[in-house]
């Protein structure tokens, strides 16, 4: 899967550990920024990611910053995006279950390192279930 990666400053240590995990699994992963925990504006990084995916570019898109509550907002401006905040397993199966989530917005300041891989792979291999819930995705479009 073709997978855009990005993050803010309080962001960066979780994107950068997962690049590699992604990669490992086999991935193709493109790093949108940011380079390093110096404070950035990330409506600057985030809003390319969402419009690459959003345009096709990427099938997936992952996000990371404090909270990841201002990059989602930032991405679900863009039309197309599906962007939700997870912060369990269990919202990340039911972000990828019933809103087709194209992006995925994780807070490192929120999720521990050892719920972080288990919630990005729910997110990656959970489809879409379709049904009552793409009528109702065909709404929010």
């Amino acid at each position: 899967m073709k997978i855009a990666i990005a993050a803010d400053h309080a962001g960066f240590h979780y994107k950068e550990g997962l690049k590699g995990h992604l990669v490992g699994l086999g991935h193709t992963v493109t790093d949108f920024g940011t380079d390093s925990t110096e404070p950035v504006d990330y409506p600057l990084i985030i809003r390319p990611l969402a419009e690459a995916v959003a345009d096709g570019r990427f099938e997936r898109g992952i996000i990371v910053g404090g909270s990841g509550n201002g990059e989602a907002i930032v991405a679900n401006r863009v039309p197309g995006v599906r962007c939700t905040v997870c912060w369990s397993v269990d919202s990340a199966r039911l972000a990828r279950q019933h809103n087709d989530a194209n992006i995925l917005s994780l807070g490192e300041r929120l999720i521990s390192e050892a719920e972080l891989l288990p919630i990005v792979t729910t997110w990656l291999t959970t489809p879409f279930e379709g049904g009552r819930h793409a009528r109702r995705i065909a709404m929010i479009d």
